[in-house]
């Protein structure tokens, strides 16, 4: 799978990758690139499906993972910060759990590993119109959600990478879901601020504030 991505930064500065949510495509981090490209070398990743990356009709939280771990290698990027939001937080943590060596600082916006029964999402109908993404990954991805792999929840305790939860006070997502995340976690601090889902377009000045503290403090 040979994503589509944007990059922007010095060759030079560390790396950093930004993961978007089901839906949605590198461009949606567009504004927060631009800030973080100032001190480090950005990538934004279009998942498969999304974005100007293939279509292959297959999906699944693990394919994603794996092309995000593909994508680094092609890349020569030995370690990273990964920031992942929501469908990309997810991938991001199964990427730290199944090569933590690979990640220097996890940033997870509104999301947190899935639980059986934890965030029920039923099947949703084919639109009437056609969407920029593939619409097949909403419905696998969905059904994932309703029956995770425990040990991805289980595996959580094992990430050892200094974590940064930041959430939206009025997100659909259980922000005790986020609470329950960081007090299982060995090294990961709980941001809320006033948003919902989409904490970096809702609050981008707020956003990128939170992710410099924790960058600056953690190196």
């Amino acid at each position: 799978m040979d994503l589509s991505f944007r990059v922007a930064g010095d060759p030079e500065a560390p790396p950093l990758v930004l993961l978007h949510g089901l839906g949605d495509a590198a461009s949606d981090w567009a504004l927060v690139q631009a800030a973080l490209a100032k001190t480090f070398l950005t990538y934004a990743v279009d998942l498969r499906g999304h974005g100007d990356s293939p279509h292959p009709a297959d999906y699944s939280f693990e394919l994603m993972r794996d092309d995000v771990m593909a994508f680094l290698a092609r890349r020569g990027i030995e370690r990273c910060v990964l920031v992942g939001h929501s469908m990309g937080g997810t991938v991001a943590i199964l990427v730290a759990e199944a090569a933590p060596q690979l990640v220097t600082r996890l940033v997870l916006e509104d999301v947190t590993a899935p639980r059986p029964g934890a965030l029920p999402r039923p099947p949703l109908p084919p639109p009437a119109e056609p969407t920029p993404f593939d619409f097949a990954a909403v419905n696998a991805i969905r059904a994932q959600i309703n029956d995770p792999d425990p040990a991805w929840w289980d595996d959580m305790a094992t990430i050892k990478v200094p974590t940064l939860v930041i959430g939206g006070a009025t997100s659909t997502i259980p922000q005790h879901l986020l609470a329950e995340t960081v007090a299982r976690m060995p090294d990961a601090r709980l941001v809320t601020l006033d948003a919902g889902h989409h904490v970096h377009r809702d609050r981008p000045e707020e956003f990128l504030a939170a992710l410099g503290e924790f960058l600056t403090v953690s190196a």
